[in-house]
């Protein structure tokens, strides 16, 4: 079910080019279909996203957007177990990104200069929240919570109907708690383009985030430049560094965990103990037959799982650099002292009773990370993903006048005379 790779310096370099390939897989087919998606919905509007839904989720609403009434509803009908869970959970992600927020900052001089940044919310966000049997009300909190916080003045949402032709109620009840400001009932690339281009229902928005389905991804990534977004995210993955302290029962829950996700999820672990090689697979075969998605996570597991013996803990650390996957698990004896050396990672669990659901519903940092090696450049969603930063500044005569023989010194080398011109004219005043 799942193989065993000894990192020799050829092993494992295979598998690892396995996986990237696996992130690059684009399909035409689908990027086609998404560009004539994108184009409709821009020349034709509400129109052609009722066309899509219809095509696509077979229902379509006489109205696009839910009714504020419906989505209060929602949460006075909920299952209080679960708005407690959410409100928890909730409290603890607000508290983690109130910690990001930055300030803008004002900066005068003794000679009159006046240097500065303001730092602001985006006006208006879209958020992609995926319905039906794939509802998670957990990545509401995890995008809702931080735009709020940057202080995005309008927060948009749209979500696939469901099989009945309404909207997922968790879905709602999770907007509702986090003060999303209205909900369409839309979903695929079509939604994705009502967000970008705006319709006559749907404002147009100044960025995109959320996950979704191939369809989904790949129109955010060709509306890029359009439209900001959040990241290009490829399928889900998990990576772990055990030494022969980690409990193999752990493990493979936590591979398995990340296999459900997706047919094309990694879920890989870097041990340098051979008995955990053999334990861990044992243990994987036994606790498979009781999961719901077991079809799904043997397929994951077959394809993109893996479990590679290691020499040494120096070269799980490099390979885990190498790799910068998207949740890194750290169950070695006193994980923390390697948080130092462990550079590329979206999110780093660290001890054996930190599985990586505590990152996904309720820990507090974000669970929207980077995948597919990203790691190495790119962040994980967080407070800063919802500001624009603007510099400003002011001079004084005087001021410029100091400054103008060294602009102008610039100006000359790099041929810009017009740029000279707009100092010397100030000049002969």
């Amino acid at each position: 079910m799942i193989r065993t790779v000894i990192a020799d310096g050829v092993q494992e370099k295979e598998f690892f080019e396995q996986m990237r390939r696996r992130s690059r897989q684009t399909r035409q087919d689908v990027a086609r279909a998404v560009e004539e998606i994108l184009e409709e919905v821009r020349l034709h509007g509400d129109e052609a996203v009722r066309r899509y839904t219809l095509q696509f989720d077979r229902r379509c609403p006489e109205q696009f957007e839910v009714d504020r009434e419906r989505i209060n509803d929602a949460l006075t009908e909920a299952d209080p177990a679960f708005v407690s869970a959410l409100l928890n959970a909730q409290e603890k992600i607000a508290a983690f990104h109130q910690r990001q927020k930055t300030q803008g900052f004002i900066d005068p001089q003794p000679d009159g200069v006046i240097l500065g940044q303001r730092v602001r919310g985006l006006h208006r966000v879209g958020l992609y929240v995926p319905g039906g049997t794939a509802a998670y009300p957990s990545s509401v909190l995890m995008n809702a919570i931080p735009a709020k916080i940057a202080g995005v003045k309008e927060l948009i949402m749209v979500t696939p109907p469901g099989p009945d032709g309404k909207p997922n109620p968790d879905i709602l009840v999770a907007a509702a708690l986090c003060g999303v400001d209205r909900v369409f009932l839309m979903g695929g690339a079509q939604a994705v383009a009502a967000l970008a281009w705006g319709t006559e229902s749907v404002p147009r928005c100044d960025k995109i985030v959320g996950p979704g389905n191939v369809y989904v991804a790949t129109a955010k990534r060709l509306l890029y430049g359009t439209v900001d977004i959040d990241m290009i995210a490829g399928p889900s993955e998990i990576l772990i560094l055990a030494d022969d302290t980690a409990n193999p029962v752990y493990l493979a829950a936590d591979l398995m965990g990340q296999a459900e996700h997706d047919r094309m999820a990694s879920a890989v672990l870097l041990t340098t103990s051979e008995r955990l090689v053999e334990q861990t697979a044992a243990q994987l075969a036994q606790q498979i037959q009781k999961l719901e998605r077991r079809a799904i996570s043997e397929e994951s597991l077959e394809h993109f799982g893996a479990i590679v013996l290691c020499r040494d803990e120096a070269q799980m650390v490099s390979l885990a650099n190498e790799l910068a996957p998207e949740h890194l698990e750290v169950q070695v004896r006193e994980p923390m002292r390697l948080l130092g050396v462990l550079d590329n990672a979206g999110s780093v669990f660290l001890g054996e009773y930190t599985p990586e659901p505590l990152g996904d519903y309720y820990a507090g940092p974000n669970h929207v990370l980077p995948t597919s090696g990203t790691a190495r450049f790119f962040s994980p969603l967080g407070v800063d993903s919802f500001v624009k930063r603007s510099a400003f500044l002011y001079y004084t005569r005087d001021a410029m006048a100091e400054a103008a023989p060294d602009i102008l010194t610039i100006a000359a080398r790099e041929g810009l005379s017009a740029h000279a011109n707009a100092v010397k004219v100030r000049l002969k005043e």
